[in-house]
């Protein structure tokens, strides 16, 4: 599937499954990005992870890895490093003991302060695919999906994206609240909708994801009564994935909650803008392949 069309293929009861979403191609993007920047000088990743922080606390080192994509291991090293020069803290989480929470300090805002400038040269690498008019209109098209009191003083395409990928995020998770998901279970489900029953190696590649991350949402859904593990009759060594009843009596409100989304997204953007945001997004997802 193009990422610059992004074409959407219906799935069951005629649906749109997760890889026609814009989310989620705003989503690769930043992943894709993150990525990078954990690859690059200490400061780019230091960059990252205040970036993130100052958006909000991450939950635990482990919520923190998963949205960024990275190796949590790597994560648990970074963060060492950072608790230690005073530019994030970690505090029990009250909700679930064994984890932390990690925030941002007094320390880590201004040091973050003093990156921006230097990560301008980033920014310019990044945007290197685009014309100065279409990086001038990517940032126009990325500032409308954030509300009018977080408009950022910065004009960097990566925070921009950053940011945007952050607030839609926010946003689903609020629109899917009252079904006990959040955005992290919508594409597996959607996916497994379409796919299944598959292997879990499938629904990994099919949603650009590890496997071991796909096992750690799996085992969610499974625990909340929505995904059923059996076995694949073509392997009996996998597991086949498929919904639960209780899955497919969620299926219309989840497919509703992300049809509300798109819908919250081409008014913001038009139906033009979106189309000319996934290509613009498209061309930095091609050049960074």
């Amino acid at each position: 599937m193009s990422v610059t069309k992004a074409t959407e293929v219906q799935g069951r009861d005629g649906r749109t499954p997760t890889n026609g979403y814009f989310g989620d191609l705003l989503r690769r993007v930043f992943s894709r990005f993150a990525a990078d920047a954990m690859d690059d000088a200490p400061q780019s990743r230091d960059f990252v992870l205040l970036d993130v922080l100052a958006d909000g606390d991450a939950r635990s080192q482990k919520d923190l890895a998963e949205r960024l994509g990275i190796n949590r291991t790597v994560m648990v090293r970074l963060i060492d490093r950072l608790e230690e020069v005073g530019h994030v803290s970690r505090t029990r989480n009250p909700a679930n003991r064994r984890s932390y929470v990690l925030s941002l300090t007094d320390a880590g805002r201004a040091a973050l302060d003093e990156m921006r400038e230097s990560m301008a040269l980033r920014n310019a690498r990044i945007a290197a695919a685009l014309t100065p008019r279409e990086q001038r209109r990517l940032v126009t098209l990325l500032g409308r999906l954030l509300p009018e009191t977080e408009q950022p003083a910065t004009q960097s395409i990566e925070y921009l994206i950053t940011q945007a990928h952050l607030n839609q995020r926010r946003t689903f998770d609020a629109l899917l609240g009252d079904l006990g998901l959040r955005v992290r279970h919508f594409g597996p489900l959607t996916a497994i909708d379409e796919l299944g029953p598959c292997p879990q190696q499938r629904l990994a590649q099919h949603l650009s994801i590890t496997e071991p991350a796909a096992a750690e949402v799996v085992d969610e859904l499974v625990q909340a009564g929505m995904v059923s593990r059996g076995k694949d009759p073509h392997d009996r060594r996998r597991y086949a994935l498929e919904l639960t009843d209780r899955g497919r009596e969620l299926r219309p409100s989840l497919y509703e909650a992300g049809e509300r989304m798109q819908s919250d997204t081409r008014e913001a953007l038009g139906a033009d803008g979106e189309e000319e945001l996934r290509s613009l997004l498209g061309r930095l997802l091609e050049a960074q392949a």
